[in-house]
């Protein structure tokens, strides 16, 4: 449910390879603890994560899961851990040489203690050139900017309303294609083109 969207109980026990009834008890305790919203739509109920900060959440114990004794390989498939969505943000490789080119072009700083990230002047008339409306973003009722621990890469990448602007950004304007069914993104040749012209990113093919 990273990636955003609303699943029945079968479809998520398909794709979890675990029985639907054990899908089925998981989701009402995620119901029961506001972790999930249930969408009654005729004789289905689709189920998705409640807000972005739940997906955020869900990503960091994703990273706790793993055990810290043994030296961290990646076992994420190649397609993910290039470059991919979490809950409606740029996870993966991609998303965090993107977090770390924001950094490096001083557009934001940070993180804070709460993982929060700072926009500078700099920042904003530069996501502003790119066509991000950055004044609605701050306006929104989540967090503006923060680090976002991607459990691929053990490496933040960025999260909050601007993450979600810089993908509507990405996907509207073609540098990314959404796969229909998995939380992968392809990145275009013109999105690599883009990408080095714009950010000085040369993310490999």
């Amino acid at each position: 449910m990273l990636d955003g969207r609303a699943r029945t109980s079968t479809e998520l026990a398909v794709v979890g390879g675990i029985s639907a009834s054990t899908a089925s008890i998981h989701l009402q305790r995620l119901e029961r603890g506001g972790l999930v919203k249930v969408l009654p739509q005729g004789r289905h109920r689709y189920y998705r994560l409640d807000g972005p900060s739940v997906a955020a959440a869900l990503e960091a114990l994703s990273v706790l899961a793993g055990s810290p004794r043994v030296p961290f390989v990646s076992t994420t498939p190649d397609p993910l851990r290039a470059a991919r969505t979490c809950y409606d943000h740029i996870a993966g490789s991609l998303g965090v040489a993107l977090h770390e080119r924001f950094q490096a072009h001083g557009w934001l700083a940070g993180p804070r203690r709460d993982r929060s990230c700072e926009l500078t002047a700099a920042g904003k008339e530069a996501f502003t050139l790119l066509g991000i409306d950055v004044e609605a973003g701050r306006a929104s009722r989540r967090r503006f900017a923060y680090a976002c621990l991607d459990w691929s890469e053990r490496r933040p990448h960025t999260g909050g309303a601007l993450g979600a602007l810089f993908l509507g950004l990405a996907l509207k304007r073609k540098w990314l294609l959404a796969e229909l069914d998995s939380r992968a993104l392809t990145v275009t040749r013109h999105g690599r083109r883009e990408l080095m012209a714009r950010l000085g990113l040369d993310f490999p093919a």
